[in-house]
């Protein structure tokens, strides 16, 4: 009888530490929910959120000369730790970090974006008593670090299974997340059962493509496919079991990135989702995504090369005609925007475009110009919607302190004010929110010295050096149809007066909002506000009319930040600056990351 001896694998786990932080602390977060009291859970988990993001980041950063020099492969090559995914890894903590700033933060009236109890149907008598108590959704904070744990492992892996795992660990607490907005709370739950639906549909079509990939190379190994190919095909007409996969997969990829034709869910989640986590989203899971992309495309197309250059050039297609729809659908449906937010969704999807054309190159330095163009894009994301969070309607009974700068606790605070006519004569009321907002807008557009302008710069030069100076082109123009809308915003808020300037009195009635508590949002200008109990349909179940002395009125306000949400605005703004003024410590940096394959 032979025996065999157990042979412990070798796990390098300083590797690992970066994932098993952010992970790790995430599992901590919801024994918190369950043995700390209360009153101290909400600063424990912040605290906790913040240092597990910023350990994360400090162990790229102690990686970083080692992976540099020699990349590693780990578990067998479940996880590849190259420059280009330790890169993604970083980038991926501070916006999370940045994002978390935001998603902290309270208004003056002590209120934050969620609701009490997300999973009470909106206008009962249970979620107005939990609002009443105070309760808070402190369950965000754990969820917020599995998301990010998530992406981190979905930027880095090597193996399509793990990838797959990596988007289930890093969508199911996004689903959850979109769904717990304060206010208009109908509205967030629609966004979160449209991401969940659609969001299934694209994992489908992504386990699929793995499966078809299987049965051609034997491996979901992403090096050894490659190698597989390399070294010819193994069966006649196996080329197109290949390609069917790989176009799923990337399917499935494609849709986190927000690309047309697979960009339905964005306007609406972008919407609905309560708007802290709206930009955590825009910002890290297109990181996430992006790089996960790019280590698909570049990895199988380095097999592809040296079987057919028939089918690189047929899968070079795709992605060149899915850039231009993009910016196409991005940049013409986003001019004709009336909200903010559904502005700023479709600028995310034009900038998916933007990075498409750059990926589309395929070459080396592609690897380097995507890697900055997700940071001027995060910072520039999370800074814009780190203002929309602070830009409210306010109800007021004039004589009660209105017209005297930022909200107090004199006024009913309501939600955002997305409406873009309700951002006029917003310089005047908050000049240097303003500066910030219009810094972010300015960069998204690509107007020089902001970080945006040296990320597209870079992106389109990777079209050009991989012979598709055309489409870069196309970007260009694209572009120049974007800063209309850009300005148009701008223009808006600076240009234009208030409506609820005195010298221009108007009133605006204040919409019953499906799934608002009662009495928060329903103002009539008799004088009379009418408050009453809606049904999980919206439908309004009773009404009770209260007569009050005088009229009530909703004005457009900008509420006190409690600190982080200014503190992340500040750092996205500076941030924007010197990267669009100083670039080259932060190019020199993911120069690096061009070395790619192991």
């Amino acid at each position: 009888m032979i025996e065999s001896e157990f042979v412990p694998p070798e796990i390098d786990w300083l590797a690992l530490a970066p994932l098993i932080v952010v992970l790790g602390a995430g599992v901590v977060g919801v024994l918190i929910e369950a043995f700390v009291p209360a009153k101290a859970r909400r600063a424990t988990q912040i605290v906790l959120t913040l240092a597990a993001l910023a350990g994360g980041f400090a162990f790229v950063a102690v990686l970083w000369p080692q992976i540099v020099a020699q990349p590693v492969q780990v578990l067998g090559g479940s996880l590849t730790l190259t420059p280009f995914a330790l890169g993604a890894q970083g980038i991926i903590a501070v916006l999370a970090f940045l994002g978390v700033l935001v998603v902290a933060d309270r208004t003056a009236t002590g209120q934050d974006a969620f609701a009490p109890t997300a999973s009470a149907v909106p206008g009962t008598s249970y979620e107005d008593l939990a609002r009443r108590s105070g309760l808070e959704q402190t369950e965000i904070y754990p969820l917020l670090l599995f998301a990010a744990g998530g992406m981190m492992l979905f930027a880095s892996t090597d193996d399509l299974i793990v990838m797959f795992i990596a988007l289930e660990v890093l969508s199911l607490p996004l689903y959850v997340l979109c769904a717990t907005a304060r206010r208009r709370r109908l509205l967030s739950q629609e966004a979160a059962a449209k991401y969940f639906l659609l969001g299934a549909f694209a994992s489908a079509l992504f386990i699929f493509g793995v499966a078809l990939i299987y049965g051609f190379a034997g491996t979901v190994r992403l090096l050894e496919i490659a190698q597989r190919l390399q070294q010819g095909l193994p069966l006649e007409g196996m080329s197109v079991l290949l390609v069917a996969g790989v176009l799923l997969v990337v399917v499935g990829l494609l849709f986190k990135v927000g690309a047309v034709p697979f960009h339905a869910w964005t306007p609406d989640v972008y919407t609905g989702a309560p708007t802290p986590i709206t930009g955590f989203m825009a910002a890290c899971t297109k990181v996430a995504a992006v790089a996960a992309l790019v280590q698909v495309l570049y990895r199988v197309s380095i097999g592809v090369q040296a079987v057919d250059p028939e089918i690189m050039r047929q899968l070079q297609m795709v992605i060149v005609v899915v850039a231009v729809l993009t910016m196409a659908v991005g940049t013409v449906v986003g001019s004709v925007q009336t909200d903010v937010k559904r502005l700023l969704a479709y600028s995310s999807i034009a900038h998916a475009g933007f990075l498409l054309v750059g990926v589309a190159g395929f070459n080396a330095q592609v690897q380097s110009s995507t890697l900055f163009y997700l940071i001027a894009y995060g910072i520039a994301t999370i800074g814009a919607f780190g203002v929309v969070t602070l830009v409210r309607e306010r109800r007021v009974t004039p004589g009660a302190g209105e017209h005297n700068g930022p909200v107090g606790d004199d006024g009913v605070v309501l939600g955002e004010a997305t409406e873009i006519a309700q951002w006029a004569g917003l310089g005047r009321k908050a000049p240097w929110l303003t500066a910030a907002f219009a810094l972010f807008l300015l960069s998204m557009a690509g107007i020089p010295l902001t970080a945006g302008f040296i990320a597209k710069f870079g992106a389109f030069t990777g079209a050009t050096t991989g012979g598709l100076w055309w489409l870069a082109v196309l970007g260009v123009l694209a572009s120049v149809v974007a800063v209309a809308f850009y300005l148009r915003l701008l223009v808006v808020m600076v240009f234009q007066r208030a409506q609820d300037d005195p010298a221009e009195p108007q009133v605006k009635l204040a919409e019953a909002t499906p799934g608002a508590a009662p009495g928060e949002a329903e103002v009539s200008t008799s004088g009379a506000v009418s408050t009453g109990a809606t049904t999980g349909a919206g439908a309004t179940a009773t009404l009770t009319t209260v007569q009050v002395t005088t009229a009530q009125r909703i004005e457009v306000t900008v509420v006190r930040s409690r600190g982080p949400a200014a503190v992340a605005i500040a750092v996205c703004a500076l941030a924007t600056v010197i990267l669009g003024v100083f670039p080259s410590p932060v190019l020199a940096l993911v120069e690096q990351a061009s070395k790619f394959v192991p």
